[in-house]
């Protein structure tokens, strides 16, 4: 498995500084954290249910939409799960995941690793098989449909046991599925990463790369345990790692990377609001991050309503905005070649975020 502790950030001087002076280009970028199921947009969730019959606890759209004010992780996960209700079919599956990839494509995404949650299928009888190849069946052809190359991730329900992830996982390597890596997500707090040590020793062996969400609304701690015990090369979200200068000091010699969410993190109250943002922090003592949308049918917007936003609150550089998508191409599980396309599509300015 290749070290992803160094070299993930692209030198100052790779970057061409002419083409940076050009504000209307769109940045090609590798979108790294990113919840298939949280792609479902309102309309497409009502399509669906009408198609399967199933009756929605919403009288329409705008009931829906009046729902998406969150308190805090565990109330937008109440919803998130909800939703999931009109997913059935393969094809089901296979149109949610070629919505997404549109919008991912206008958004200047190139490439994208794609996390699904197979345990929220299960759970309410969705085989494997049919959440797995139906989001498999339309990554198979993204590049030539989209210019997107992608990978799919298989991320486990913290909040679940140990013992249900091990199974799930044994079933995904059992029908030979393409899943690139693993990852960790639900609710954080009071499920630490130590929970699942067996897991990942047991996809490492299996030749899997390793992410973990920690350090969003779980303490530091959590991301030392994510590096310590559970060995992964990608923290998600990660950004409590500021109150904790000597991580921080650590995640910047390591180059570990460091996939933020920022509207995501507003939305979820994990920051109050976009202004108090430790992003711009982050940039300056010299993390490797880049800016991914999560969510984005539930937080408010694609990777580039993240950078728009970002842009209107901090104006942030030129050159910090390509240093971002850098990172995210550096940091990303793509091979070497697909990386090295990326970054001369970077430095060449076909494509930047306005």
């Amino acid at each position: 498995m290749d070290n992803f502790a160094a070299g993930t950030a692209v030198p100052e001087t790779e970057l061409d500084a002419a083409e940076l002076e050009v504000p209307a280009r769109i940045l090609p970028v590798a979108e790294l954290h990113l919840h298939i199921e949280g792609t479902l947009q309102p309309e497409l969730i009502f399509a669906l249910a009408e198609r399967n019959g199933i009756a929605l606890p919403y009288a329409g759209l705008d009931e829906l939409r009046e729902r998406y004010e969150f308190t805090d992780l565990q109330s937008f996960l109440d919803l998130y799960y909800a939703n999931m209700a009109v997913l059935q079919t393969e094809q089901d599956f296979a149109d949610m995941t070629r919505a997404y990839l549109e919008r991912a494509a206008a958004a200047g995404v190139r490439h994208a690793e794609i996390m699904m949650d197979p345990q929220a299928h299960l759970s309410r009888g969705i085989p494997l098989e049919t959440c797995v190849n139906g989001v498999a069946s339309v990554l198979a052809t993204s590049q030539e449909e989209f210019g997107i190359s992608t990978l799919l991730i298989a991320a486990f329900l913290r909040d679940l046991s140990e013992e249900s992830a091990l199974e799930v996982l044994d079933g995904l390597l059992a029908m030979n599925a393409p899943i690139a890596a693993i990852g960790l997500d639900s609710a954080e707090v009071g499920n630490p990463p130590s929970k699942f040590e067996r897991l990942y020793a047991k996809a490492r062996e299996a030749g899997l790369r390793l992410t973990a969400h920690a350090g969003e609304e779980g303490p530091a701690s959590y991301i030392i345990e994510a590096l310590d015990i559970l060995g992964v090369e990608r923290i998600d979200h990660g950004i409590r790692c500021m109150d904790d200068p000597d991580l921080v000091e650590r995640l910047v010699d390591a180059r570990t990377p460091l996939t933020v969410c920022p509207l995501s993190n507003v939305r979820l109250r994990a920051v109050d609001t976009l202004a108090d943002h430790p992003l711009p922090a982050m940039l300056a003592a010299g993390l490797n991050v880049s800016v991914n949308s999560d969510d984005p049918a539930y937080f408010g917007g694609y990777v580039d309503d993240n950078f728009a936003q970002l842009d209107a609150v901090f104006e942030l550089s030129d050159f910090d905005k390509a240093r971002l998508a850098a990172n995210s191409i550096h940091s990303s599980f793509a091979s070497e070649e697909r990386k090295a396309e990326l970054l001369d599509e970077l430095n060449g300015g076909e494509v930047a975020h306005p």
